[in-house]
Parts: C-alpha cells; structure tokens; sequence
C-alpha cells in the first residue's frame, strides 16, 4: 500500500518446475467472468467533489462497541490466543525454505499470521514509546499475530528512521533506532516475528547527491531499480538498518533469527507503465538499454531496431514503452523492450540479494518485491523474481481499494474478482508464498468478509503467510476509539475478533490444502504479451482462464519457459463453487445472495447474505436478522468443535464511526466521523449441533477488552441441539464453554 498521491504502476512473471501431483491446465475447462468497474483515483475525487449532497447512512439498530486494548493488559482473557506462538520468535533457528514453504530451522512447517505497522491515522505511532511498547507486543500477541511487517521506517523521524531536519536522507534517528530496537525486543519475545522493508516511502533528497531530487516520488519507484546512485543509497540504509546490534537482544539484525524476512522493496517494477521522471533518468535508462542490445542482438538485428524507429546511425535506438507506443510497436521492437526490462529488474535483484546476503551476512529469507497491481499482468516481475533465484515470492490487493474503487460491494457476490482470485495468480511452484499486505477497507458495509475468508482460502491454496494492513499502536492512553483510516484495523470491533479467530484457523492448519495442485506454464512471449492484454482479462491475464478454479484447487506457475498455456472458451460456473476438500463452498447467483460457507472440524464460518440460505454447517447453524453478517466458531483448544470445551465465536455486522456521513450515491466518504465506533450486532439465534456428550452450553459475551460482558447465557437443549440467543449483548465475540 502507498500513501495517497504515490503513483504505482508494477506488474509482474515467474517460473519453476512442476512437482509430482502437479497438473497442467486442461484446456477444456471454461468459465464466465465479470469484470469490475474500475475507475481512476482522479475520476474518484472528481465523482466525489460533484456528489450534490452529503447524507448519514441509517444507523438503526446500531450501537457502541469499542476496543480497549489497554484495560486488556489488567487481566486474563478468556479468548486470548497467544498460545498459538512458539516463543521467543527464533527459537528453532532462522525460518528456511522446505519442501516449498516455510520452515523453522528444525524443519518443522510454520505459518505466518500478522499485520502491517504503520500510523497514517491521527494519534497512531510506527514506532511506540517504550513503556508501551510491551502493551502493543502483547495486544498483538493475544490477537494470534506471529509476525509484523514494517514497511514504512524509512520515512523521516518521528514517524520512521531516518534523521529529520537534513538536506539528505542517510543519517538514522538515534532516539527512534532505540526505540524501534526495543519494540522488536518486545514482539520477538512474545513469538511474533520481523519482516523489514528497505525501500518504500523514501523521499529521496538533493543532499543524497541524486539527480532531479524533487522529481522522485516516495521511494522513486522503478527508478530506483536502475540508477547507480538510488542503488548505492539502498545498499547504505540496509547496512545502517541491518548490520546494526539490537542492544536489547545483543544481536545483529543479520544474524537475529527472530527476523523471518527482508524485503528489498515494497512495489516496486519498471515496465510498460513506468515513467521517467525526468530528462536525465530517461536518457540514463536509453543508454542502458542501448548497452543491452549491444550484448543481446546482432549488429544487423540493432540496425533492423533504429530502421522501424526511424533513426539513423549513430543514434541511439530509442525505448518506447514509456512513450505509449508498445500496442503499435512492431514485435521485434516489442520483445527486445521487454527482455530488457526483465533483465534489468533480474540483475538488480540479484545485486541486492548478493549485497544482503555475501556482503552483509543476512541469514533471514530474501523477498524482492510484491506482484501487486491487479489490473494489468503481474507475470513480467514474477519473472525477474524468479530468475533472479529469490527465496520467497510475495502478493498484495485489496478489495476495493479507496483510491481505485467508487464504490461499496460485498465480495461474496463477486468471486471471480476476490482477492483469492487475485492473491492466487502469484504462486510459484517450488517457492514459499507470502502475502504481505492485503485487507476490505474500512467503510465498507461488508468488510468483515475479508478476513474470514481469505484465512480459509489462503489455507486451502496452502500460502505461507498472510499479513494484513494495517495495524497503527495509539500513543495516547486517553484516546476516544474509532477507526481513523480506511486500513487501520487496530480498533475495528469486527476485524481485530476476526484476526483472533484467522489465526486459529491459518496457523493451526484448521483447513485440508487442496488435494489437487494445478500448475499453469508460460513461454516467455506469453509473459511479455501479457503486458498488453485489457483489464478484462483480470485477474489472471491468461484468455479463457477458467476463475473458478482457485476456488476449487491449488494454483501455482510451474514455469514461464513453457509449454504454453492454452487458450479456453467461456461457459458458467457452477453454483456453489466447491473445494476439492468438501470443507469450502462459494455460493454467487443473484446479487445479494453470495455466501461462503467454512466447515472443518476445527472451525467452522458462514459468511454473507445468511438469510438468503438456510445457513448451516455441520456443528453450526444460524437464524440471524442481518441481511448481511460474518459468523465464525472455532475450537480453543485442541479439539474438534465436536468435542470442544472451549470455543470462540466471532459475529460481525456494519461497522461505522458515529457521524459518519456519505455522498448522496452512498459510494465515499464525505465526513470520517469520530468516536465511538458503532456495531450492527448480529441478532437472531445460534444453534451448535452433535456436540459429544454436552451436559450444559454457555455463551458469555466479551467487551471490547477481552473481558466478560455481563452475565453468560445458558443454552436452551433442543431436539436439533443447543441453541442460543444472539444480539441481546452488544458485542461482536464471544467465549462459549462445553461441560460433559
């Protein structure tokens, strides 16, 4: 995620092998697909600004909720999860590669849950005080998160790292070092592990010696990937950054075993969407290319290059991606462009990881950058990403992100465009696969969607990691609750529950993987053709790709050397979609009736337009008021909810600040409102079947400090089984306790 105004543009490509078990794609299978409305940012704001009035949504039936993460430190909670991390983070030795994913240095699987660290909203802080730090550390910890991803340090102090009040950028904040070095302290003792970016928000300055400073945007993205002297800077912060000693763990950050991951930038690609920010980076880029072709094509190729330029001899054979021409330029001249820039973003990742790894001695896994603009091709970087013989491959989306999207639309509805659709293309074959940022930002009516199911797919698709943005410490104590920005789920009532009851599901491994693996291969021609397909070909970018199919199996790239793949004619999906497993079901006909449904014997959800379905699943069954609501019930402890003694259950409605306005077309924002935060409880009833042997079934409502709220409700026992009331306690968790 970029903050607003940052122009970003990458795509990307990769390859590897195919395993055994692995398939190819039939090319008989078909689909029907549906494209989203998508509109520029700029159009957003005009749409905005033209809106003829503001207008309060109904707030009816909705109620105070808010979350209290510093009351919670004064007690025990009974839905505290923090069981579920292997302190200290490191314990077994630095996270390695097994078998495809993620493994502890005594080769036992592990998956990543967390969230981003950042503070775009008002009162938020990157970067916490010391004395509440271990309150943040803590709160994570009880919420199941194992890892945080900081993506933002390289901004100035007191937001980041760097040194304010300089004419450059390459000087660290010695007061934030401290501070930062002892958070991690904090998160890693807890079992939660560090993923560090080098490269995101940097506003690179004239004092750095660069040229045309005022020119580069945060991070002076694709630039960055070619300019000798943007790669000198990047080499020094990730020494100052890494090589540096936490003098709380006595442990260089290259050595420290509690950092999973490093990431060498945060969105970062140069292709047919790159720009160049000035006269002397384009004409710095030309003459890079110029020196590829002199390696890469016969003299008689280069003058065949300059003829369908129509320059002559001596001048250079001019780059025309970013001058709009690809669509009309001839092959020759469109391919050797494109082999270019994949070879050029190929070596400088390779540069960067030999730089981390030989020069520096990181012994943490290396990602490059994030496949992460979904409306055109990602394959282009998966491919350097791949070449460049990178540990771990990484995603990013977002439904409906607020800068793209004028609009708010439930996603259960739209299967083919959901972020599994989009986070599912990226996988390679051979390779962990982390998704490292991703959310349903908030004010979505249905963002509590977002959470639970890309828990239950991202473990069927058998992903290694996924970290959500973002989470944003408050440094006041005092401070009144509500959500301050679109991504900030640090005080959302609904989402910080649903992270509890994810982690339960993700990292214990509730869900089967798919017991089939579909692996897609592409020639080199396909990839860099595909920087040319439409939008309407999203999220895939591969005609005819039937869009149910990551709903049904897992999907990984087996190569980008070919075979190609084949092209498919349209048909319709089934309804619902079902897994391979049998434990995941998508329903999607009419609008306003999509749901997912979660069975397995450790968790089970349903997700959606309830009332449309007679919503059950095979312990859970539900009779809720909500047209549209999130309902998730999983085992505490080890057991299946069959025989469960302890439970959590999550059940999530509208979320809103109070005085919350909207455009009178009810698709933006006009005022953000304030505290307190209100809910939309989920009311109706709530009916756990076939558990074992239950003498008794309580339901106690929690408060927004994981604390009980008020008295627990006893269960009526009826012939279908144990039911109870929901919504008669303002909350969206519960603890529900089984006596035999």
């Amino acid at each position: 995620m970029e903050p607003a105004g940052v122009e970003t543009r990458p795509r990307g490509w990769g390859k590897r092998e195919l395993r055994p078990g692995m398939r190819t794609l039939h090319p008989q299978r078909k689909f029907a697909m549906r494209a989203p409305l998508l509109i520029s940012s700029s159009i957003a704001v005009a749409l905005l600004s033209a809106a003829l009035c503001a207008q309060a949504q109904s707030t009816a039936g909705m109620v105070p909720f808010a979350l209290d993460h510093r009351r919670a430190m004064e007690a025990h909670s009974p839905v505290d999860v923090s069981f579920l991390l292997d302190a200290p983070a490191g314990k077994h030795g630095f996270i390695g590669v097994k078998d495809g994913h993620l493994a502890t240095g005594d080769g036992q699987r592990i998956r990543l849950w967390g969230v981003n660290i950042t503070d775009w909203s008002k009162g938020s802080r990157q970067i916490p005080s010391k004395e509440d730090a271990p309150l943040w550390a803590a709160t994570l910890a009880r919420f199941g998160v194992n890892c945080v991803r900081f993506q933002f340090l390289d901004l100035e102090a007191p937001r980041g790292l760097i040194a304010a009040g300089r004419d450059d950028t390459r000087s660290l904040d010695e007061s934030q070092v401290d501070r930062e070095d002892y958070f991690i302290w904090q998160l890693e003792k807890r079992g939660i592990y560090i993923d560090f970016n080098l490269l995101v928000g940097r506003g690179f300055k004239v004092g750095d010696d660069v040229k045309d400073a005022g020119e580069l945007h945060q991070g002076a993205k694709g630039t960055s990937l070619f300019d000798r002297r943007l790669i000198e800077l990047q080499k020094e912060y990730a020494k100052e950054l890494l090589a540096h000693r936490n003098p709380y763990s006595a442990v260089e950050y290259t050595h420290d075993p509690g950092v999973a991951l490093v990431e060498i930038n945060n969105e970062n690609a140069i292709d047919i969407g790159y720009r160049p920010p000035s006269p002397f980076y384009a004409d710095e880029l030309a003459e890079l290319y110029n020196q590829w072709l002199a390696k890469h094509r016969s003299p008689e190729q280069i003058a065949a290059l300059r003829q369908m330029a129509g320059v002559a001899e001596p001048a250079q054979v001019p780059l025309m991606f970013w001058r709009g021409q690809a669509a009309s330029a001839p092959p020759e001249r469109f391919y050797a462009e494109a082999e270019f820039y994949n070879d050029l973003q190929r070596d400088y990742f390779r540069e960067m990881q030999a730089y981390l790894t030989q020069t520096l001695g990181l012994e943490s896994l290396v990602i490059d950058t994030a496949d992460h603009s979904h409306s055109n091709s990602g394959y282009p970087i998966l491919k350097a990403e791949v070449e460049s013989g990178v540990d771990v491959i990484d995603g990013h989306t977002y439904w409906e992100h607020p800068e793209v999207y004028v609009r708010k639309s439930p996603m259960v509805d739209d299967p083919f465009n959901a972020t599994v659709e989009e986070l599912s293309r990226s996988a390679i074959a051979g390779k962990p696969y982390t998704v490292s940022e991703v959310n349903e930002p908030f004010p979505n009516d249905y963002a509590g969607e977002g959470i639970p199911i890309l828990a239950a797919y991202g473990a069927f698709q058998d992903w290694d990691a996924i970290l959500w943005y973002t989470f944003e410490p408050k440094e006041d104590p005092n401070w009144e609750p509500y959500v301050g920005d679109p991504f900030d789920i640090s005080l959302d009532p609904v989402k910080m529950p649903e992270i509890a009851a994810g982690a339960l599901l993700f990292l214990r491994g509730d869900l089967e993987k798919a017991r089939q693996t579909l692996a897609r291969t592409y020639t080199a021609e396909q990839v860099y053709a595909s920087m040319l397909l439409p939008s309407t070909e999203r999220p895939y970018f591969t005609p005819g790709f039937p869009p149910e199919l990551p709903l049904e199996e897992e999907m990984r790239i087996g190569s980008f050397d070919g075979p190609a793949t084949q092209a498919f004619a349209a048909a319709q999906a089934g309804d619902p979609i079902r897994s391979d497993t049998g434990q995941l079901a998508w329903y999607h006909g009419a609008p306003g009736t999509g749901m997912v449904t979660v069975d397995s014997p450790r968790t089970q959800s349903l997700i959606g337009f309830l009332k449309a379905h007679r919503a059950a699943d095979t312990n859970l069954a539900v009779d809720v008021d909500n047209d549209f609501c999130s309902i998730q019930l999983s085992s505490l402890d080890r057991e299946p909810i069959a025989r469960a003694e302890k439970m959590l259950l999550v059940a999530g409605g509208r979320v809103e600040n109070t005085g919350q306005r909207w455009n009178s077309a009810g698709t933006a924002v006009t005022n953000w409102g304030d505290s307190p935060t209100l809910i939309e409880p989920v009311r109706g009833t709530l009916l756990l079947k076939h558990l074992a042997a239950a003498r008794s079934v309580e339901l106690q409502a929690i408060d927004g400090a994981g604390r009980p709220l008020g008295a627990p409700v006893e269960a009526t026992r009826t012939a279908a089984g144990w039911k109870f009331p929901l919504g008669r306690t303002a909350t969206t968790w519960y603890a529900v306790t089984v006596a035999r």
